[in-house]
């Protein structure tokens, strides 16, 4: 039996993107929790930390999928390098303002502004959908690929970006993400081989992706599915700490994303039947379904087999997700409908985390697990309610044909 994922990356580029893709995607690992360890560190104002990660993220919430839209249009060389530019303006000037002791209203809009940061994850992705559009076997084992990607990235940034500031200085999580937004960005825009082809007449179709109905549920529902990544994430390290072992939150952590990535590199060996959207939905139900044992942990050891158990089903629902994707998002707009379901998840990661922070602070650390519970269960009927719009492709051979003779022309 051949190995797919040998053969994935026999195309000429392939490992070199996918590389500096992964540097690059460290940087919305690294960049919030690392403003949260700087505040905190030098002002004690875990509050003002907490506000301006938020904002942070909720400005590459908004402005993400504008950038995408431009990618799309004029190409990722002519778009990635300003914003990323801009980005680490931003991210200069926020640690100026903060050593200067400037007013604190000033490190908002600084903070805002580091949102520029592009999703270099979408950018890879759509990498790949250029090289094996039209090979669904292939696509869907690069796709896993870039799952497993991801959850490595969502273990190391988190981690680097503490250690450093905590065992070098303050600002080395803030720097060191800013550092490597700049290396992964050029990098990949330098390989100019495998970038996709631009879109000049993108506006044709309507407007933006967004205007897609069956990517209005799918945003909807990954700002539910980033409730659950979220709350987990804050009622974990709220477990621990009543457990005694408040440093042995992250093990447990890091036990949910060996779970994704076991189940990443095992998924994209498989060829998949039935429909995309009943593979999707399958791994969403099985998503929350796991979740709620976590309600019944009463040490860390349970917690973490948990973990594992339900990190197995994150991967494979995320990549099921792309092939929905492809149906409902015109491919001349697939790297803004990649961002914007981005999008949706950054925006229920901050939102899950204020829930959950929440709840435990009224009802103690076990009862937070009820957060990630609900959110699943908001998954699950977010995506039933709008199973009549996902089921019905907006993208058919036909647009697919038009477009090409549209690009041709």
């Amino acid at each position: 039996m051949s190995n797919p994922y040998r053969k994935i990356f026999a195309a000429p580029g392939t490992a070199s993107f996918t590389t500096a893709g992964f540097f690059g995607r460290l940087t919305l690992t690294m960049m919030g929790v690392g403003i949260i360890t700087l505040v905190s560190q030098l002002t004690g104002q875990y509050g003002l930390a907490g506000a301006l990660s938020a904002t942070f993220a909720l400005s590459a919430a908004v402005i993400g999928p504008q950038t995408s839209r431009l990618v799309d249009r004029h190409g990722q060389a002519r778009v990635l390098p300003p914003t990323t530019l801009a980005a680490t303006a931003a991210a200069a000037a926020f640690l100026v303002s903060l050593g200067q002791e400037a007013p604190q209203w000033v490190l908002f809009p600084c903070a805002a502004g580091m949102g520029c940061a592009p999703n270099v994850g979408s950018m890879v992705k759509a990498r790949w959908a250029e090289i094996y559009r039209g090979s669904p076997r292939e696509l869907h084992t690069a796709y896993s690929w870039e799952a497993v990607v991801d959850e490595v990235s969502y273990v190391v940034g988190p981690i680097v970006s503490i250690g450093l500031s905590i065992a070098w200085f303050p600002q080395a999580g803030v720097s060191l993400a800013a550092g490597f937004l700049l290396v992964g960005v050029f990098w990949l825009t330098a390989q100019r081989a495998t970038e996709p082809r631009r879109h000049p007449t993108v506006g044709r179709r309507g407007g933006t992706a967004i205007g897609s109905r069956g990517l209005q549920v799918l945003v909807a529902v990954y700002v539910a599915i980033g409730g659950i990544f979220g709350s987990l994430d804050v009622v974990t390290v709220a477990f621990a700490e009543a457990q005694g072992h408040k440093g042995v939150a992250s093990v447990a952590l890091a036990a949910y994303a060996l779970g994704s990535c076991s189940a990443g590199l095992a998924f994209g060996l498989l060829c998949l039947g039935g429909t995309p959207f009943g593979n999707w939905f399958t791994g969403l139900c099985a998503m929350a379904v796991t979740a709620f044992p976590l309600l019944f942990a009463d040490n860390l050891y349970v917690l973490a087999a948990l973990l594992f158990i339900a990190g197995l089903c994150v991967a494979p629902t995320m990549v099921t997700t792309m092939a929905l994707l492809e149906q409902h998002v015109p491919h001349d707009k697939f790297t803004e409908g990649m961002t914007w379901t981005g999008a949706g998840l950054a925006s229920g990661l901050a939102l899950g985390s204020a829930v959950a922070g929440w709840v435990v602070d009224v009802s103690g650390a076990r009862a937070g697990y009820v957060v990630p519970c609900i959110e699943g269960a908001l998954a699950v009927a977010t995506a039933l309610l709008g199973s009549g719009r996902l089921r019905r492709p907006l993208v058919t051979d036909e647009d697919a044909t038009g477009e090409a003779a549209l690009s041709a022309g």
